[in-house]
């Protein structure tokens, strides 16, 4: 029998996940990967790690299924979207650290282009905002900061990827691809949208040579074979997805319309637009979903930068807890959350408000205030950022949501999949393999290499494990919703009493 393996090189932690022909996980195998912090607001990762780990990560996989090499008919690639990486063509090796999705240090610099009037340019081009979170910035950051980096790039030596592309260049060490697919090219502000293709005079703007960049091709085609040595050797790569679009693709949103979230590190509300992209005016992203042969399609999203994370930093941080479960249980210990709110601005705020200077705050504290209480409070910031970001969905498309698809590591805490149907006030729907980024990327490669024949025979296997139906007055919504704006504007109004360094230099947007 033969099995697809997915790769899901995530921003905490890489995974390996073998799945069979009815979609069903036969192994997995996850390790965290190291944050670096070098600065307030930087965020990087170490390029070699991230390879080692999911190589590390792969073997194993296979080894807890009891399979060889020669039983995987593909292999899929999903990826934390907009992490930059620059290598040498030659060498292979990193010329600087890969700039996290998460990192802010080049929002000066978007603010410049915005002011010397850019943005409408690039959003119209692109369907992106002019923000840092985006690989473009990035890019130029590290060759205008990385002593004689640009021109090495400037003579052809060097190459740039996100995740994906840098997992696949490794892969094929033998003849060395350099390829990635839409979903992930049109979050970089370098790819436009419309044409699918790289974009000439956004590459002049942020003086970024074309020689740097890979080739695009399809979401779901036979790319090339491993041909490293570490285990994996002649196995056919098949199939890329960014991992948002993986998961609306795994979650089976493929009607137009549908929608789903995943809670992850951050939270991806993404729905899906069919095969021609509109114009957001709530500040939302419009992204390649995936392609299929030649049939493009699109999806409008709002991301959140800390969903999940939030868990890991009351864990770590705070060392309130010592474990996501343990979070679980203080929420639930306590019938409300006393009156505390806690904005997740730990890295700004993503859509709709697009506030990078923004800051994290907990407001409403008393000598009452429990661990439960900020813990009970930490899950439902997750869950009023959702709620924001379907708001401005609503805005854009003209309709509401009918129900919400989940997946995502934190859609396992029944308290926040029920305080989140309360809020939206629709069903919210958990599949039974939760694990859809995976899984999304697994059907694309397992499609190319004909191990499933049709979406519409992949469709059926999509099951439900529990639907979340609302129970709280929409009066009570109402108040609870108010209360979190209130303290949503806190967070923004951080900059106001914030030493000189860390005020917006451009002014309020």
């Amino acid at each position: 029998m033969k099995y697809i393996l997915s790769f899901d090189a995530g921003t905490t932690s890489v995974r390996a996940i073998v799945f069979d022909q009815e979609g069903r996980i036969q192994s997995v195998a996850q390790k965290e990967i190291r944050q670096i912090f070098p600065k307030p607001g930087w965020v990087e990762q170490d390029p070699q790690e991230i390879w080692f780990t999911q190589m590390t990560v792969a073997v194993e996989a296979l080894g807890r299924a009891r399979i060889r090499p020669s039983d995987i008919a593909s292999i899929g690639i999903t990826n934390q979207r907009e992490t930059t990486i620059i290598w040498d063509r030659k060498t292979g090796d990193a010329v600087y650290n890969a700039i996290v999705w998460q990192d802010r240090r080049t929002a000066e610099a978007c603010d410049q282009l915005r002011a010397a009037g850019h943005d409408k340019n690039i959003n119209e081009r692109t369907g992106l905002l002019l923000d840092s979170y985006f690989s473009g910035t990035k890019i130029a950051w590290i060759l205008d900061n990385v002593p004689g980096v640009r021109a090495r790039a400037e003579g052809g030596n060097l190459l740039f990827g996100t995740v994906d592309c840098w997992l696949i260049w490794k892969l094929t060490s033998g003849h060395h691809v350099h390829v990635t697919d839409p979903s992930n090219a049109s979050r970089t502000l370098l790819y436009n949208i419309h044409t699918g293709r790289w974009d000439e005079l956004l590459l002049k703007l942020f003086r970024i040579p074309a020689s740097l960049l890979p080739e695009v091709r399809t979401s779901s085609e036979v790319y090339g074979e491993v041909s490293t040595s570490l285990g994996l050797q002649n196995v056919l790569i098949a199939g890329i997805a960014g991992d948002q679009q993986s998961a609306l693709f795994g979650q089976m949103c493929v009607h137009r319309g549908q929608a789903k979230n995943t809670y992850g590190t951050g939270c991806f509300l993404l729905q899906n637009l069919g095969s021609k992209p509109i114009t957001s005016r709530n500040r939302l992203l419009i992204s390649t979903a995936c392609q299929i042969g030649q049939k493009r399609e699109f999806a409008l999203e709002g991301s959140v930068f800390i969903g999940g994370a939030v868990v890991q930093w009351l864990r770590d941080g705070l060392r309130l807890v010592r474990s996501a479960d343990e979070v679980n249980l203080l929420a639930n210990s306590t019938p409300d959350n006393g009156g505390v709110y806690l904005v997740p601005a730990f890295s700004g705020l993503g859509a709709p408000h697009w506030d990078p200077y923004a800051r994290g705050a907990i407001v409403g504290i008393t000598r009452d205030t429990s661990a439960a209480h900020i813990a009970r409070a930490a899950l439902e910031g997750i869950a009023f950022q959702v709620a924001d970001l379907t708001d401005a969905m609503h805005h854009d498309t003209g309709k509401r949501l009918n129900e919400l698809r989940v997946d995502g590591g934190a859609s396992h805490s029944d308290f926040l999949m029920q305080f989140q149907a309360d809020l939206l006030q629709i069903h919210v729907v958990r599949p039974a393999v939760t694990e859809t980024t995976a899984l999304g990327v697994a059907y694309l490669a397992g499609l190319a290499v004909g191990y499933w024949k049709s979406i519409e025979s992949i469709a059926k296997q999509w099951q439900v494990e529990k639907v979340f139906k609302p129970k709280m007055p929409r009066s009570q919504v109402d108040e609870m919703r108010s209360r979190w704006n209130a303290a949503l504007q806190r967070s923004k109004d951080w900059e106001v009493h914030a030493p000189a360094q860390g005020k917006r230099k451009s002014g309020k947007k």
